[in-house]
């Protein structure tokens, strides 16, 4: 009787240090609810519509479009002296061909030409060189321009985007190296393209207006060839 009593106390105490202890902190603290997260706030933007109705963008393009006037003026005088050029080198070359030129006229009328000749192809030489320069520097000034533009337009995105809380704004003017839109859908976007060309405008001059509005800021200056 006695082994029996101590087997079942050994017993008893093996299940009661198995038994996991209750949590005291479990049974007075109710559960903590998951709470739903917000919905993102997103927005869209026209980056090439802001741009092109920028009114600096207008400003840029006007001032392009007097130094290109200024580029293609300096060369059509270049191309009048050329073309006088051309024309005596084919008056001389007549002569050259006269069959009743003396020999020593015809050596002398043809050293003329020659010298005319070469005197054109110079000239166009130097021609096309200038205006190379000239082009090249115009598309420089232009890129600056438009990265400054642009500049501009990005850190006003940014403000009001930070404003309004917006988790991302995207620009549904972007492309891809396919030219399908980068933005086919979003639900529930803002659309703020309008409110922000209202704060890009609001210190254009009085006489500005929509149709001043030019977004090819790309020069191209004539330069014809010279055949002789």
């Amino acid at each position: 009787m006695k082994k029996q009593t101590i087997l079942l106390a050994i017993v008893s105490g093996m299940f009661t240090y198995g038994e996991t202890a209750p949590d005291p902190q479990s049974k007075s603290d109710p559960a903590v609810p998951v709470l739903p997260s917000p919905p993102l706030r997103i927005a869209t933007v026209d980056m090439a519509q802001l741009f092109k109705e920028y009114y600096k963008t207008a400003v840029a393009q006007q001032e392009i479009n007097v130094e290109k006037a200024r580029i293609q003026k300096d060369n059509n005088e270049k191309l009048t002296t050329i073309r006088q050029i051309e024309s005596d080198i084919r008056v001389l070359k007549q002569q050259v061909e006269d069959p009743s030129l003396s020999d020593q006229k015809r050596g002398i009328v043809h050293k003329e030409y020659q010298s005319k000749y070469q005197e054109g192809i110079q000239l166009d030489k130097e021609r096309r060189d200038f205006v190379g320069r000239k082009d090249k520097a115009l598309n420089e000034k232009i890129a600056l321009r438009m990265r400054g533009i642009l500049d501009e337009i990005r850190k006003l995105v940014e403000v009001r985007a930070k404003a309004e809380n917006y988790d991302f704004v995207f620009d549904k003017s972007g492309m891809s190296t396919s030219q399908v839109p980068f933005l086919l859908y979003s639900k529930d976007a803002s659309e703020i393209t309008a409110l922000l060309l209202q704060e890009l405008n609001k210190n254009a001059p009085a006489d500005f207006s929509m149709t001043n509005s030019a977004p090819d800021l790309a020069p191209s200056i004539e330069i014809p060839d010279t055949k002789r």
